[in-house]
C-alpha cells in the first residue's frame, strides 16, 4: 500500500447503494465497455421500478428512461460486444470442466445461464432498440420528451389520451416495449455478476484519507468496488488505469460541495478481473 500523492483525482465513480444500509458501494470501471454496461444496468433498474408503479407521471419517466437506454445502446455495436463477452466467458468455463475442486453442478448452472443469454441476445433482430425505433407513436414522444414541457396535451394529444388509461393497460404497453430489450438486459446483468463475483474483498486503510495501490502486471482489471461506512459521511474520488489506482476520500460541506476529508479512513476494496 502506498500513500496517494500528486494531482487530485477529478473523476467521480458510479455510486449505487447495496442492500446493507451500513455501507455505501461505489464502482469504478477501468474501460469504456464496462462503463457503458454500468450505465445501462442503472437505467434498467430505474425502468423496472418506474414501470411497476401506477401513476401516469411514473410511466412518463419510464418512457424517458426507455429512450435513454436506446440512446446509450445505440452508440456502439453493443449487441456484438456482449455476444463476444458471453462467448469468451463460455470458453473460460469450458476449461474448468472436470477440474479437481470445481463444483460441477454450479459450473453447469452458470454455463446454462450463459448459453441462454447468448441464444436470446443472438436472436434479437438488429441493434438493441431497433424495433422500438420503428414505432412512430413512440418516436413522436421521444422527439419531444427532452423539450421542457414538450409533452403537453396540445403538443401530443394521443400521448395525453394514453396517460388517461387505467394503470394496468399502461403497464401492459410498457411491458411489451421493455420486453424487446430484455435479452440485452439479461446479458449485461449476467456479465456484470460474473465480473463482480471474480473479485475478493479486502479491508484497506487510507492514511490521511489518501490511498494508492499499484496493480500487478499481466492481469487486466475491469472494475474496482469500494465500500465505505455510511455513518462516516465519506465520498471516495477514484482514478485508475491498468497499472495504478488512487482514492482520495472527501466529505461534503453544508452546500454539498466535496472537500478533502484529511482524516484516516478504512474501507473495503475489491478488484475484479
Amino acid at each position: 500500500m502506498e500513500q496517494s500523492a500528486g494531482r487530485a483525482p477529478r473523476v467521480c465513480p458510479f455510486a449505487v447503494r447495496p442492500s446493507c444500509a451500513a455501507l455505501v458501494l461505489y464502482e469504478y470501471p477501468f474501460h469504456e465497455g464496462i462503463r457503458t454496461m454500468l450505465r445501462l444496468e442503472h437505467l434498467f433498474e430505474r425502468l423496472d421500478l418506474l414501470a411497476s408503479r401506477d401513476d401516469a407521471v411514473d410511466h412518463h419517466f419510464a418512457l424517458a428512461t426507455l429512450f435513454e437506454i436506446m440512446d446509450v445502446a445505440s452508440r456502439a455495436d453493443l449487441k456484438s460486444d456482449l455476444l463476444k463477452d458471453l462467448e469468451r466467458q463460455r470458453a473460460q468455463l469450458q476449461a474448468f470442466r472436470g477440474h479437481p475442486g470445481v463444483d460441477g453442478p454450479s459450473l453447469e448452472r452458470i454455463s446454462a445461464s450463459i448459453d441462454q443469454a447468448f441464444t436470446d441476445l443472438n436472436q434479437l433482430q438488429g441493434k438493441a432498440g431497433q424495433s422500438l425505433a420503428a414505432n412512430e407513436w413512440l418516436m413522436g414522444i421521444r422527439s419531444r420528451i427532452s423539450i421542457p414541457a414538450g409533452t403537453c396535451a396540445f403538443d401530443l394529444p394521443a400521448y395525453h389520451a394514453w396517460q388517461q388509461h387505467e394503470p394496468q393497460r399502461r403497464r401492459r404497453d410498457l411491458a411489451t416495449w421493455i420486453a424487446t430489450l430484455a435479452p440485452l438486459a439479461a446479458a449485461l446483468r449476467l456479465l456484470l455478476k460474473l465480473l463482480r463475483d471474480s473479485g475478493q474483498a479486502q479491508r484497506a486503510f487510507a492514511p490521511g484519507g489518501q490511498y494508492q495501490q499499484s496493480l500487478p502486471q499481466g492481469r487486466s482489471y475491469q472494475l474496482m468496488r469500494v465500500r465505505v461506512e455510511e455513518s462516516g459521511g465519506l465520498v471516495p474520488e477514484i482514478t485508475g488505469h491498468r497499472l495504478m489506482v488512487s482514492i482520495r476520500f472527501m466529505r461534503p460541506d453544508g452546500d454539498g460541495r466535496l472537500r478533502v476529508a484529511g482524516s484516516d479512513a478504512t474501507f473495503e476494496l475489491t478488484l475484479c478481473a
